[in-house]
């Protein structure tokens, strides 16, 4: 079977109107970006947190931090998404329930999935924030003690600045992922940028240069990403530690 393409099918108008096809793609990316950006926030805000509370003396503390780790990373993506879009409705009260389910789209969408990813996201991040403080030395934490610190004080100034900076490699991989999880918004109806390249699909049947298209934006935003993490790990590496080593890039 020979395949003709026809890549003038991106500059032609999209049926809804809003312009060419390549421009429906690329307002698909804005909004891959919003949700990606908005869940990160909370993953890494999250994240940290419960990371740095699973590496605490106090075993209560420790054991509500595992918890909520093994909850959500025992969960399949695609179903916790579901999940926050019809079931979470449904568990609150009736009156906020309706008011959620008669939210406009796309922001119906938006929000659930901004939240499913972005505690999703928030596990691997306390993963990695408990893997960095755990490397480093007893006696970092023993020295800010020596000096009168509290606890909180140790972490705040001693051992969450060298640890982030130990796991700002994996943290981008993680950034990444965000980017590629977004695709799963789909399924409870947000036209990101997976979404926007099946709906071109559907509407020019030019399904090779609907999904060739949204695998160059995809490559090419998640290069971006790579290149501002790596300038983000040279300007605050410090000597000595994982992150300033010359390979400290590579994953």
């Amino acid at each position: 079977m020979n395949y003709h393409w026809n890549w003038g099918i991106l500059l032609q108008p999209e049926p809804g109107g809003t312009g060419s096809y390549l421009h429906y793609l690329f307002v698909g990316l804005g909004w891959t970006l919003l949700t990606a950006l908005a869940a990160w926030v909370i993953a890494l805000a999250i994240g940290s947190v419960v990371g740095t509370l699973r590496t605490t003396p106090h075993k209560w503390i420790v054991r509500l931090g595992n918890a909520y780790v093994e909850l959500f990373r025992n969960i399949p993506l695609i179903v916790q998404m579901f999940l926050w879009f019809f079931v979470v409705p449904e568990l609150l009260p009736t009156a906020i329930g309706d008011w959620i389910k008669q939210v406009p789209p796309p922001w119906g969408s938006y929000v659930p999935a901004v939240l499913c990813l972005g505690l999703f996201t928030s596990v691997r991040v306390a993963v990695q924030v408990k893997a960095g403080i755990g490397s480093l030395s007893r006696g970092q934490g023993m020295a800010g003690t020596a000096l009168g610190l509290t606890l909180g004080q140790n972490y705040r100034f001693v051992l969450l600045p060298q640890a982030f900076r130990i796991v700002l490699p994996p943290l981008t991989s993680e950034s990444m992922n965000v980017v590629k999880n977004s695709s799963v918004a789909l399924t409870i109806g947000l036209l990101e940028l997976t979404g926007r390249a099946r709906a071109m699909q559907e509407f020019s049947f030019r399904v090779f240069e609907a999904f060739t298209a949204a695998t160059v934006i995809y490559l090419l935003t998640n290069l971006l990403v790579v290149i501002g993490m790596r300038m983000l790990e040279n300007r605050v590496r410090v000597p000595g530690l994982i992150a300033a080593s010359p390979t400290a890039g590579g994953h």
